[in-house]
């Protein structure tokens, strides 16, 4: 069962926007941005990834829940470019937890879909008490005739406390979100670049019967022991150079993460 079209196993290669305009590390033209993002999405497209995600990971310190409109354009220019130059589905994640402007850009650039944060039950992020926004969202992505643009949300994600569901396990929150109307669920480490679990992926799977992506942490070695638990990898920070989500794209640790996802689907069941 694949996320994504194509292959039985996905493979998601993250593409970090340089910091976007009115960010406080924004340094760059849209244009130089975009170049990069297209250079980035091609290279990983061309390495072997079956899709790319487009993330605005360096806009740091984030916002809650919205950003604003010239953060929405930029990444739909990035996003649009993107969509051009690679065959393959094209997703979009806006920090933190702007769901709304992501699926409008996706609708705008062509993407496939979105990865949200916080679709069902309250967290507290780094951002603060980040609420639920499934209702919202789902009519949001009706209203604008979005239907077809999926949503991967992430449940107990990463650099977040989750002390205030502690009494709901992953199975319980990975149902919430199927019933909610998710179309993948993502179960993360703590942090970026932290591993996942695997308790954690089987405990979600007892939940539901959506698909299921790792979406931290993942490296050549634990993918090949996570491989029959998950649908789906979406890889960012171990593809850069010493394993830093700022750095650029290593051509050697990409090969590693290919040649190590082809050894599992070469692997009869």
């Amino acid at each position: 069962m694949s996320p994504l079209k194509g292959k039985e196993k996905s493979l998601v290669g993250m593409v970090h926007l340089r910091a976007l305009p009115g960010t406080p590390r924004s340094s760059r033209k849209i244009s130089e941005i975009v170049r990069i993002a297209v250079e980035e999405a091609a290279t990983l497209r061309e390495a072997g990834f079956d899709a790319v995600l487009i993330e605005n990971m360096h806009d740091l310190p984030y916002l809650k829940r919205g950003v604003g409109p010239e953060i929405t354009a930029a990444v739909t220019a990035a996003a649009a470019a993107v969509v051009k130059v690679v065959d393959c589905p094209v997703g979009i994640q806006l920090l933190a937890g702007a769901n709304r402007e992501a699926l409008a850009a996706a609708l705008a650039a062509g993407a496939a879909f979105i990865r949200a944060e916080g679709l069902v039950f309250a967290h507290v992020a780094d951002e603060g008490i980040m609420e639920a926004d499934a209702g919202e969202l789902l009519r949001y992505r009706k209203a604008i005739g979005a239907k077809g643009i999926r949503i991967f949300a992430d449940i107990k994600k990463k650099h977040s406390s989750h002390a205030i569901t502690a009494d709901l396990d992953l199975a319980q929150t990975a149902h919430a979100a199927e019933f909610f109307g998710a179309d993948g669920l993502i179960v993360t480490g703590t942090a970026t670049g932290a591993p996942t679990g695997k308790a954690d992926l089987l405990q979600a799977r007892e939940g539901t019967s959506l698909p299921l992506l790792v979406g931290s942490g993942t490296t050549p070695e634990n993918l090949e022991d996570l491989w029959d638990a998950a649908d789906g990898f979406i890889i960012g920070s171990w593809l850069k150079e010493g394993g830093r989500w700022d750095r650029p794209l290593d051509p050697g640790r990409m090969k590693a993460i290919i040649a190590a996802a082809g050894r599992r689907r070469g692997t009869k069941p």
